[in-house]
């Protein structure tokens, strides 16, 4: 069996048994965000195939996501419990609040097929015609092309005559429009022609050429949008969809949906809260992901809850106070559902050539036509030259001009470690001269630096630090690796204070202390300031926006002491704290009310309504599924320096982009008056649409 090559976080996990057997049962799914690897897919489903209740697992790495049949009534528990003890972080979706993937691609690609196999073969027969056949060999080659042509046309081209057909029935002229009518009058021409014998040539060739290439561009379109989902169904999925409630010291198991206000809950330690409510006893929740805010925050007996936190220390009873489309999360889902509404009427810059390609091209044609007709009498002639006129300025080469280009460019920036997801992000990353700055996880990475210690505070401060699940002793465990963990004896941790041991008879201490973390030893008491730990290349991409001449500004949900210390190691001037997500959202619109083109850089629940309101996003590869979806790119990269090369990159596509479409307009200057003059075949005019389109590939593509 060939090996599997394991990241750290699953190094140690035993896969055996780790294919799972499909079965009938109650499925539930579960969102794993820190699996990367093979490894990590055969331990998740390794360690659910060992756990009682669980019939088949099933992950899918591309989602981080893993798929539990379970015996009907056990619920999601058992495999939760048995992935957060083998250590994976997992958490439980709604299923019926997940998209699903649109099989529009694979439909397109059957269509590409389609089209080339009849081209290719329509042109063989053309070129047998061309080459000085027979009368009857022509009328009979004329025939094949037809029963090639026909029936691919009838498929391949059905998404032109579709969105044609929608767009003259709602009153309006499209793209299609013209495409439509030069396939449909290239393939009627010729139908014409072999039936009544009129000609020596046919324009089948020309129609499925002019289909195919069309279908190219509009399938490497649909590639660069494939990865867009909404972030609003993604905000709904992180919700937990069951919750236990306590209904007079009755344990019950409860749809959150149904809980209403006056319901009391039961959270255990790490459980996330479905609904907003008020805590019934003192507690620490871990409010990172709604608000930014890196370190726990105290919430005291009857303090404000919000659905989203993590509860930390000890089990809680929560007091609901609102349902659960009345949440936190739901509000901030509406905010992302309107930002992505607004930001989805962004025009690129082939949609704005297309607003005037295509009454142009319909008014040449008819004046071709018009002028044709009365000038010879001949309606043969006539129509021949209108259909040359609409084959020949047919929009190949601007339906390729930016695909190609964006297809080429998400290539490249894929390989450098960033994922494009929009079709138009490229343009619009090109055109930003502000950029805002989340701070916890995506400049800083939800970890902290230890300060230096000698070897034995060192020791003592790790094992402390390990015997607590909270995320500052995390933390100082993991900054404190490097060193050999002391002997300290009778560990207890109390909620809300720290861990306490003995260390050599004598008491030790790691937790709070008047002026914050502390480490107390015998004779002597450590200060621990935790200083957050910036992410890779942080310094670099401040240095190099400057350097481009753009000023970055911090946009944090935390402490404004927390988010200024941070501005001063990144000599950061433009500084904002404590923002909830609406606030980020409102500094956006304000800044595009300027006139400014912002870029959003952000990784939680917090920033997902900023990331679809600014006018182009970014979130880090460990950001929350909802941020990655909310966002035009994701960065893979472990440097955040990839932003600034994605800049740059973005700002030569478009250049590249502007020389397809000076290319395409060029073409047709120089085809038109030939078309016009009746000097262009159909089938020339096939020869030259399709050159056109091969030089703006070429374009595209080079280095």
């Amino acid at each position: 069996m060939t090996a599997l090559a394991a990241c750290p976080a699953c190094a140690g996990i035993d896969v055996a048994d780790a294919t799972p057997r499909d079965a009938a049962g109650e499925v539930h799914h579960i969102a794993l965000p820190a699996i990367h690897c093979a490894a990590c897919i055969a331990g998740v489903e390794g360690v659910l195939a060992r756990t009682p209740g669980i019939r088949a697992a099933r992950v899918n790495l591309g989602r981080r996501r893993v798929r539990v049949v379970a015996d009907p009534g056990r619920g999601a528990a058992p495999a939760l419990a048995a992935l957060d003890a083998a250590g994976f972080e997992a958490h439980e979706l709604d299923a019926d609040a997940l998209t699903e993937a649109d099989p529009a691609g694979r439909l397109l690609l059957a269509r590409i097929a389609v089209a080339g196999f009849a081209m290719m073969n329509v042109m063989a027969l053309s070129v047998a015609v061309w080459s000085g056949a027979g009368d009857a060999t022509r009328a009979l080659f004329h025939w094949v092309s037809a029963a090639i042509a026909l029936p691919a046309l009838a498929f391949a081209a059905v998404p032109f005559f579709a969105s044609a057909g929608a767009a003259l029935r709602a009153g309006r002229v499209n793209m299609d429009v013209p495409i439509a009518l030069a396939i449909g009058l290239a393939a009627a021409t010729s139908l014409h022609e072999t039936v009544a014998g009129l000609g020596a040539d046919t324009w089948f060739d020309a129609a499925l050429s002019l289909t195919f290439f069309l279908l190219a561009g509009r399938y490497l379109d649909h590639r660069a949008r494939a990865a867009a989902r909404s972030a609003a169904a993604e905000l709904t999925a992180l919700e937990i969809p069951r919750a236990t409630c306590l209904d007079e010291g009755v344990r019950r198991t409860v749809a959150v949906a149904a809980i209403v206000p006056g319901d009391r809950i039961a959270l255990a330690p790490g459980a996330r809260a479905p609904v907003d409510g008020t805590a019934a006893t003192a507690i620490r929740v871990d409010r990172s992901a709604l608000t930014g805010e890196a370190l726990p925050v105290p919430v005291p007996a009857g303090g404000a809850i919000c659905a989203g936190d993590t509860i930390l220390d000890a089990p809680l009873v929560l007091h609901a106070t609102a349902r659960a489309e009345d949440s936190t999360l739901r509000r901030i889902a509406a905010l992302v559902e309107v930002a992505e509404t607004a930001r989805h009427r962004h025009s690129g810059i082939a949609d704005r050539a297309a607003a005037l390609y295509a009454p142009l091209v319909h008014g040449l044609a008819a004046l071709a036509f018009a002028g044709w007709w009365a000038t010879t009498g001949d309606l043969h002639l006539a129509v021949g030259i209108a259909t040359a006129v609409l084959i020949i300025t047919c929009p190949c080469a601007l339906g390729l001009a930016v695909p190609a280009v964006t297809a080429t460019a998400t290539a490249r920036l894929f390989r450098r470690g960033v994922l494009l997801k929009s079709a138009t992000a490229l343009e619009r990353l090109a055109e930003v001269d502000t950029v805002l700055l989340d701070k916890t996880g995506t400049l800083t990475q939800g970890a902290f630096d230890a300060p230096a210690l000698d070897p034995d505070a060192a020791g003592i401060a790790l094992t402390l630090a390990q015997a607590s699940d909270h995320p500052v002793a995390q933390s100082l465990a993991a900054a404190l690796a490097e060193y050999a963990p002391a002997p300290v004896e009778a560990l207890r941790e109390v909620a809300g204070e720290g861990v306490h041991g003995r260390w050599r008879g004598r008491p030790v201490f790691l937790g709070r202390g008047p002026g914050g973390t502390e480490l107390r030893l015998p004779g002597r008491t450590i200060p621990l300031p935790v200083t957050e730990r910036l992410r890779p290349g942080a310094a670099t991409l401040i240095d190099a926006l400057r350097r481009d001449g753009i000023a970055p500004i911090l946009v944090t949900g935390d402490r404004a002491a927390a988010a200024e210390a941070l501005g001063r190691r990144l000599d950061l001037t433009e500084i904002h704290a404590g923002l909830r997500a609406e606030d980020k959202t409102a500094l956006i619109r304000d800044l595009q009310a300027q006139g400014d083109r912002v870029l959003m850089v952000g990784d939680g629940i917090n920033d997902t309504a900023a990331l679809a309101a600014a006018d182009v996003s970014m979130a880090p590869a460990t950001a929350l599924d909802a941020a990655r979806v909310a966002s035009d790119a994701v960065i893979l990269a472990a440097d955040l320096g990839a932003i600034v090369e994605a800049r740059r990159a973005a700002r030569r596509a478009l250049r590249r982009i502007r020389q397809n479409l000076a290319l395409a307009a060029l073409y047709n200057a120089l085809a038109i008056p030939l078309a016009l003059a009746g000097l262009a075949s159909p089938l020339a005019a096939a020869v030259a649409m399709s050159a056109s389109s091969i030089t703006v590939v070429l374009n595209a593509v080079r280095p």
